[in-house]
């Protein structure tokens, strides 16, 4: 056996019996809390955009919250069974049903959209600014709210009554603001309404829901958009105003569409790989810049509500979920 040969043998076993070198342990991912995400209507009007909407939730495993106005289940023969606060009985910022069919029609998918595990919520009634109204006045619009929803069947003529439908009637706890307009007025009426949320504020950013006493209180979002990325309520109203001046550009509709598509999934992308906040986005039933927004917002639910890990949501199964959640102890 050569020196060389000798050496290397040795060499080798001398390697052998040194300890293995620690090296850096397995990487475990994160496991993070799944993607929430809100989307909501106010107003809840069209029957067609009804029916839009549940299709893109059957598709994309979604559901929705809808906040509604309730002078829209109320005809122009109706129409004296609402009186807002300060005004004369049959008025209303939004106006009504044009008649009877339509409201039966409306009826029917408010049922079929609950049927389906949608939440039905409350946007008051005629859609006034109640940004100075007095919790007594703010007291008058619920309680005109409870009556319309509970007797629409009956105010209207419209029969029969499905069995369950004062069920959907007794189940409306949430509530949002027409134009955002939160006051003190109105939370504190709220609160000796036994609503379960306010969905009226709005935020820098995506934020957590903050609980008052019983109520928790939620934020649309300022969200970047556009190629400055000024920031804007993630709601489709605001976009329209924004990108045309609220008059419709039907000629600029892609453009608007992409805009909206790309400030919603900027937003969205920024919470799933960071920190998960729930996101949330309003809409309205209303067809700005040639649906535009619609467009957008099918495009962005049909990627990120289909996802494993995210969870797109009504308000309700949110405050269910907190509600029910396990009170953390120390010890």
């Amino acid at each position: 056996m050569s020196k060389a040969f000798r050496l290397s043998v040795l060499l080798s076993a001398s390697l052998m019996a040194l300890p293995a070198a620690a090296g850096p342990a397995p990487k475990v991912d994160e496991v993070k809390e799944p993607q929430v995400v809100l989307i909501s209507f106010d107003g809840a009007h069209d029957v067609a955009q009804w029916q839009r909407s549940r299709n893109l939730a059957a598709r994309t495993g979604a559901r929705f919250t809808y906040f509604l106005s309730c002078v829209f289940l109320l005809s122009r023969e109706t129409r004296g069974e609402y009186r807002a606060p300060g005004k004369s009985a049959g008025r209303s910022n939004v106006g009504f049903a044009m008649d009877k069919q339509e409201v039966a029609d409306r009826l029917g998918q408010i049922n079929l959209a609950a049927a389906e595990g949608n939440e039905i919520a409350s946007h008051g009634c005629g859609h006034f600014d109640g940004g100075k109204w007095s919790k007594a006045e703010w007291t008058k619009e619920f309680d005109a709210f409870s009556t319309i929803m509970r007797d629409a069947y009956k105010i209207n003529g419209i029969v029969p009554e499905p069995a369950g439908w004062a069920g959907i009637a007794a189940s409306v706890k949430g509530f949002r603001a027409p134009y955002l307009s939160d006051s003190k007025g109105l939370t504190a009426a709220l609160h000796d309404k036994g609503f379960a949320y306010n969905a009226s504020g709005v935020s820098r950013g995506p934020e957590e829901p903050r609980l008052d006493g019983s109520m928790m209180e939620f934020a649309l979002p300022l969200i970047p958009e556009g190629p400055s990325e000024r920031r804007i309520i993630a709601m489709d109203y605001n976009l329209y105003v924004r990108h045309s001046g609220g008059v419709d550009k039907p000629e600029e509709a892609a453009t608007y569409e992409n805009r909206a598509y790309g400030a919603f999934r900027q937003a969205f992308d920024t919470q799933y790989a960071g920190g998960r906040i729930p996101l949330q986005i309003g809409f309205h039933f209303t067809l700005m810049n040639d649906g535009a927004y619609w467009r957008a917002l099918e495009r962005f639910a049909s990627e990120v509500c289909v996802k494993s890990d995210v969870e797109c949501i009504s308000y309700a199964d949110f405050v269910a979920r907190r509600n029910d959640a396990p009170v953390q102890t120390g010890g």
